[in-house]
């Protein structure tokens, strides 16, 4: 992923507000854009809200979202829909956004169970973490890492009110 600078991020958002994407918390400076394929990170003021920037055909297309609530579960471990990878309960939760235009307004939301560090890039390259996947090269995992991610934001651009 290319860097981007405060402009271009609180540019990119399509399911908040202008003044929503204003007040928004930024990542922390240090990024390592060489080996992510998205920008993830948490609001550090409510934890439980974070954002997304991902490139785009006509450039970076960001979206606020929200973990769920963790509901308790008798499932020992969980699989991130992104980058494959098994972790303990709780390391993969519901990431939830609203859909664009009056379907968000309504209330319409789309959900993916990703990891909740929005670390994937980093472990879909053994960076972070064990590899937790066999049968599949590196390269098939971050292929389907772009590809889960950019369909997951092509649902929240739907506005199916």
């Amino acid at each position: 992923m290319e860097p981007l600078d405060e402009a271009t991020i609180r540019g990119s958002f399509i399911n908040c507000s202008k003044g929503e994407a204003k007040r928004l918390s930024l990542p922390a400076a240090e990024v390592d854009w060489g080996n992510l394929d998205f920008l993830g990170w948490h609001d550090p003021k409510a934890p439980a809200n974070c954002y997304l920037v991902l490139p785009g055909d006509q450039g970076p297309v960001g979206i606020a979202a929200k973990f769920a609530t963790r509901a308790r579960t008798l499932m020992k471990q969980s699989f991130c829909s992104l980058c494959m990878a098994v972790h303990d309960m709780g390391d993969v939760g519901l990431l939830s956004a609203r859909r664009i235009g009056q379907a968000g307004k309504l209330g319409n939301t789309v959900g993916i169970y990703t990891c909740v560090d929005l670390a994937c890039s980093l472990r879909a390259r053994g960076l972070r973490g064990a590899k937790a996947w066999t049968g599949v090269t590196e390269e098939e995992v971050i292929l389907r890492l772009t590809t889960k991610i950019t369909s997951f934001v092509a649902e929240v651009q739907i506005d199916n009110s």
